[in-house]
């Protein structure tokens, strides 16, 4: 059984992984029971967030956004009596699309909860910061408010 240091970073790292993939149905189970959002707010669901990434996020051919997310500065508290975790980290999404090169596009920081449940860990809110801002022309349908 992992620690539960482990199941949360890995947590963590399924979030960037199934949005690099595509895989946004993916994306919206990590949220199942929990609450996502930006600005303060987390507010969507887990379904909400599925249909709002298939909603504004470009795929290319190859089904992806052709995206690296890039999660570093990993500061974690766990607290193994309630069950509950904390965790504060950065973000930087790097991308490449056809005929143009590799460059960043958007930088910033996560806030996120966790609970354990039946013995393992699942995610109870994501807040997402955006810090830096570069060209989402490429990335994104529609630019959500206050990004940018």
């Amino acid at each position: 059984m992992p620690s539960a240091r482990d199941a949360i970073e890995a947590l963590i790292f399924a979030y960037a992984e199934r949005l690099d993939a595509g895989d946004f149905a993916g994306v919206g189970e990590l949220f199942e029971h929990a609450r996502y959002g930006s600005g303060g707010a987390a507010t969507l669901t887990g379904a909400e967030v599925a249909r709002l990434h298939e909603k504004i996020v470009i795929r290319y051919e190859d089904g992806t956004p052709r995206t690296k997310h890039v999660t570093t500065n990993l500061a974690l508290e766990v607290d193994e009596a309630a069950g509950s975790a904390s965790a504060r980290s950065y973000y930087v999404v790097l991308q490449q699309v056809p005929g143009e090169g590799l460059g960043p596009i958007v930088a910033g920081r996560y806030a996120d909860r966790f609970e354990r449940v039946d013995g393992r860990w699942r995610f109870s809110e994501r807040q997402i910061a955006v810090d830096l801002v570069g060209d989402l022309s490429r990335h994104l349908r529609q630019v959500p408010k206050g990004v940018g």
